[in-house]
């Protein structure tokens, strides 16, 4: 691990989706997500780390052994038992998970010393887990290694403009059962966003950044897998998606210089025409306000 980072960040996300669902919500028959009063589209900040996960889990594998790159291992993944991996911090440190005794006085030792233990057991999960070195975790459950602050964290992406879901019927020429094989077909249905631009905000903090070893090395990781991350994420009811901006404010100071929402006043999307709805990213430009940024902001931008 190299220095943690000691400058505060913000950034600002543009991506767009052509022709597919970026986030289906499973309370809505999975329709894209949509605010109620303004039918702007949405994408959770959830959704967004997912696929920063998955992107680390790609570029940091070791192709022979198909195991993590020392530090890289990620904690929230598909098929994890999360209480299996706290055991492994347990084992590192020696420690008797409590929940496992069954003699009141032993269970009662092995929590003391646990609790005496809790800043290793959240050092360890930190140094080996990058998205809880990254975005933090709750990790109090029955194998307890407490609870992470991570220095890096997102808001729900919204797009520009107001989206228009659409359902798509589709049809099938195989059939599931046995029992339906004389139907000539299936129908189906997709939910489409014809084309959405989405704006998401983000935040890193350089105190929490120090408590959890998060260090320049991963902030680069992370730059890039916002870069890149739906290069590797293609679906069929996705679309066509990806990220079309990623611009950078880093302070000078471990507390920054000026308050965020600052900042993102200066980021601008505007529509070039708004007689007719927008199928592009070349519909909309972006506009930087650079001369009301403070000096002691730099402002870097990534795409």
């Amino acid at each position: 691990m190299t220095i943690p980072v000691d400058k505060r960040y913000e950034f600002v996300l543009l991506f767009d989706v052509e022709n597919g669902n970026p986030n289906g919500d499973p309370d809505a028959g999975n329709m894209p997500r949509l605010d109620a009063e303004t039918n702007l589209g949405l994408v959770t900040d959830v959704c967004l780390k997912r696929k920063v996960r998955n992107y680390v889990s790609l570029v940091k594998t070791d192709e022979a052994s198909k195991k993590p790159l020392p530090g890289h291992d990620i904690y929230v993944q598909e098929g994890a038992v999360l209480n299996n991996q706290h055991k492994l911090a347990y084992e590192k440190l020696g420690l008797v998970v409590p929940a496992t005794v069954q003699d009141k006085k032993a269970k009662d030792d092995a929590e003391g010393k646990a609790r005496a233990k809790a800043k290793e057991l959240r050092g360890f999960m930190c140094q080996n887990f990058y998205d809880i070195r990254t975005f933090g975790a709750v990790m109090m459950t029955e194998v307890n290694c407490g609870q992470v602050r991570g220095p890096v964290q997102m808001g729900f992406a919204r797009s520009i403009d107001p989206i228009v879901p659409q359902e798509v019927s589709i049809t099938r020429m195989a059939v599931t059962n046995e029992r339906d094989v004389d139907k000539e077909r299936t129908m189906g249905r997709k939910h489409i966003v014809p084309y959405g631009l989405y704006r998401a905000e983000g935040y890193v903090s350089a105190p929490l950044a120090e408590q959890t070893g998060f260090s320049q090395d991963d902030l680069e990781l992370f730059w890039q897998s916002l870069e890149n991350m739906f290069e590797h994420d293609r679906s069929a009811s996705r679309g066509k998606m990806a990220t079309r901006k990623l611009i950078v404010f880093q302070h000078s100071t471990k507390l920054g210089n000026v308050h965020a929402h600052q900042l993102f006043d200066n980021v601008l999307v505007r529509r070039l025409d708004s007689t007719r709805p927008a199928r592009a990213f070349s519909d909309y430009v972006v506009e930087l306000k650079r001369d009301a940024i403070p000096a002691t902001v730099t402002l870097t931008e990534r795409m």
